[in-house]
């Protein structure tokens, strides 16, 4: 798998990140904009859920940060509600 840079990862998350809030605050926005992100954040992290994107592109900044972490196996992933935190 190629590796997405770091600065990409942290654009799609935040992007995520926002269009989800936006969603659980219950302001109306184009539903497309979620699909869109999520669709590209999987492509990003060579998954095919957003959850297993989410987990996998933690992986890999904390990977980048020197932390040695690995990729999250399916399952393991964190919710929407924790990249807010």
């Amino acid at each position: 798998m190629l590796i997405p840079d770091s600065r990409t990862l942290r654009s799609l998350l935040a992007r995520y990140a926002d269009l989800r809030i936006a969603e659980a605050r219950g302001e109306r926005r184009d539903g497309r904009l979620l699909e869109d992100v999520s669709r590209t954040l999987c492509a990003a992290t060579g998954t095919t859920c957003v959850e297993d994107a989410l987990a996998t592109a933690d992986a890999l900044l904390a990977a980048s940060r020197g932390r040695g972490a690995r990729p999250v196996p399916s399952g393991a992933a964190r919710t929407a509600p924790e990249l807010a935190a």
